[in-house]
């Protein structure tokens, strides 16, 4: 076993593995950026090294840095975690040259799965089946308008060298497909350093199923079962589960076999997700089931494979890593119950799920869950890194019961001031379809109407608001007025601003499970600033509708495509913003000419700044 590991990862990641590396003895080295030096994942290692900056350009991606303090702090072996270096082929090689262990898969079997074309290539010759689309060397954009043409909309255009969702775009009609395409080509350059792409027939009615692989030095190769990845948002997974619901025992036994032809094909060592494409319109089957993608490296979503399998992956990794056999064959492993895991992140479902940036002053996680975060109250959400908060993560005897204790505990979270989607997750785990089984991966884009908060606070909460700001209870009835009636029924009616709105509430019981702290009320995940009413408050501000274009979240402008005058058309396409790899196309509210720009290609702008101005016709 190796004695001492360095973690090139930071967040929740680095902690779970800094944990299991501690329960077997290894010491830890953590490296970390300038912004990140308070986190609990430095707090936790045996030792912490600082490597640059915020930008993860400048720390986490960059392997001198890496490479150095390995050198620094006597590590033997670096975990690369998932993201940033994990599933980079140079650096697996540069980390091997220089002595020390690599723990993650083959820097030939990265390079064989890292180019979708290429992969896919391979996985036709190895007999998995793949699914319909273009993989060719000609990238013109005229070459693959004619290819998407061809193979019939709606079309998937995907970056060779993507991944986590990023470099996706689907188009419905051949006249979006150019504006697409370049979209797409924008963030595959901005993520990977590679702007190539390519054409996948697009499954109307597609579910994600995943399987995990394992492989080590002896030629040994497993599957820990299939996960059902099926609930996504912008290509980002939002819910997993394992196992996936309609999965009979044949269409397993075909996955689970084709995934491990698929990692044999390559020569796979370490953890692997071979991602698969089903055509759910009529159930599962394994004839309607296609190889989509491998992901070389530990998936966020590994802990439902953990709960239903009993074993812990972050250990088997550093276990191959250090020369040892797989810790069981196949015959060994069995699916028990049923786990499920919801991400929850730092973002506003109401403003188009944006990323949502502070200080966590405060957060509370649910104690009846298994929680993987990177966060702790009084940490500061930054720009810079995905937002997610927290894995939680729930393990019973039955889909059902999964899904009632995941639901329990994510009504119990509390988040302020920065925004969440735990409210979100709640409506989604209550949703009629969601609770028979009833998902595929456009499920949210179909029901986000009622899957996102209306915005407006129900009766508990403002119960629940007026209970909080009523004065004191005291024994003195000439003291304590509220409510006070001579000869007839106490009648208390309270004034309260709920989310910076006035109301008048006639006071009832509040419900147990609504819970308020410091001025704020939390009920089913969501959280609502309360107060007593200001005078003279308006409840308008600027926005769309009087022209004005904010921006909604803090970023760099990508591209601008009007200048001051230029006359514009509802729904043209004016600015791209992009923050945390994630683009966000502005668009003109109604016909008008440009009045004001005050946005240019390359600028950093804050959240809530003008962008520009536009000014309706006539």
């Amino acid at each position: 076993m190796i004695d001492s590991l360095l973690i090139a990862n930071r967040g929740e990641i680095a902690r779970r593995i800094i944990r299991t590396a501690k329960r077997l003895g290894i010491r830890t080295i953590a490296v970390h950026s300038d912004v990140d030096a308070g986190m609990a994942f430095v707090r936790e290692a045996d030792e912490a090294l600082p490597i640059g900056p915020a930008p993860a350009r400048d720390s986490y991606l960059r392997q001198d840095r890496i490479l150095e303090a390995a050198s620094k702090s006597g590590a033997q072996a670096i975990h690369p975690g998932y993201g940033f270096l994990s599933e980079n082929a140079e650096f697996a090689e540069a980390v091997i040259a220089v002595g020390l262990v690599w723990v993650g898969a083959p820097a030939a079997a990265i390079r064989a799965m890292g180019l979708k074309d290429a992969a896919k290539q391979r996985m036709i010759a190895a007999g998995v089946p793949v699914t319909p689309g273009y993989l060719g060397e000609d990238q013109s954009p005229e070459r693959l308008q004619r290819e998407a043409d061809a193979i019939g909309y709606p079309v998937l255009i995907k970056a060779v060298a993507g991944g986590g969702g990023k470099g996706m775009r689907r188009v419905e009609r051949s006249e979006n497909f150019l504006t697409a395409l370049a979209s797409c080509r924008r963030e595959a350059a901005s993520s990977f350093g590679d702007d190539r792409v390519l054409i996948e027939k697009y499954i109307l009615s597609p579910r994600h199923i995943e399987v995990q692989v394992f492989g080590d030095t002896k030629g040994n190769v497993v599957h820990l079962f299939e996960r059902d990845c099926s609930l996504q948002r912008r290509h980002q997974k939002v819910i997993e589960e394992a196992p996936a619901p309609g999965m009979d025992a044949v269409t397993r036994d075909a996955v689970c076999q084709a995934a491990v032809k698929a990692a044999r094909a390559v020569d796979y060592v370490g953890a692997g997700t071979i991602e698969f494409i089903a055509d759910a319109s009529e159930g599962l089957r394994a004839n309607r089931i296609w190889f989509m993608e491998m992901n070389t490296r530990l998936q966020v979503e590994h802990p439902v494979t953990e709960a239903i399998t009993g074993q812990d992956l972050v250990e088997w990794q550093l276990r191959v890593a250090s020369g040892e056999p797989l810790p069981l064959n196949q015959d060994q492993l069995s699916i028990t119950g049923w786990a499920m895991e919801a991400r929850l992140y730092a973002e506003n479902p109401a403003n188009g799920f944006l990323p949502s940036i502070g200080r966590l002053d405060h957060l509370r996680l649910p104690e009846t869950l298994r929680i993987d975060s990177g966060v702790e109250e009084g940490d500061e959400v930054t720009p810079h890194y995905d937002p997610m908060l927290a894995k939680l993560i729930s393990h019973s005897a039955s889909r059902q019961e999964a899904i009632r204790e995941l639901c329990d505990g994510v009504r119990k979270v509390e988040v302020w001031p920065v925004h969440s989607n735990a409210g979100f997750l709640v409506r989604t785990l209550r949703y009629p379809d969601f609770l028979s089984g009833a998902v595929d991966t456009g499920f949210i884009e179909r029901h986000t109407e009622d899957l996102v908060a209306s915005g407006e606070p129900d009766e508990q909460v403002l119960q629940a608001a007026a209970a909080a700001l009523l004065p004191r209870k005291t024994s003195d009835v000439w003291t304590a007025l509220t409510g006070f009636r001579l000869n007839a029924e106490c009648d208390r009616q309270v004034a309260v601003e709920v989310g910076n709105k006035p109301y008048l509430v006639r006071m009832q019981d509040v419900p147990s499970t609504v819970r308020s702290n410091n001025g704020v009320v939390f009920l089913n995940g969501e959280a609502w600033e309360i107060g007593l009413p200001r005078a003279g408050q308006s409840g308008h501000g600027t926005g769309a509708g009087d022209g004005a274009i904010m921006a909604p979240m803090p970023g760099i402008v990508i591209a601008v495509s009007v200048a001051e005058g230029d006359t514009v058309r509802r729904g043209q396409p004016l600015i791209v913003l992009e923050a945390m790899k994630m683009e966000q196309v502005l668009h003109a509210p109604f016909d008008g000419q440009v009045a004001e720009l005050r946005a240019s290609q390359g600028s950093q702008v804050v959240e809530g700044s003008l962008l520009v101005r536009i000014e309706g016709e006539g």
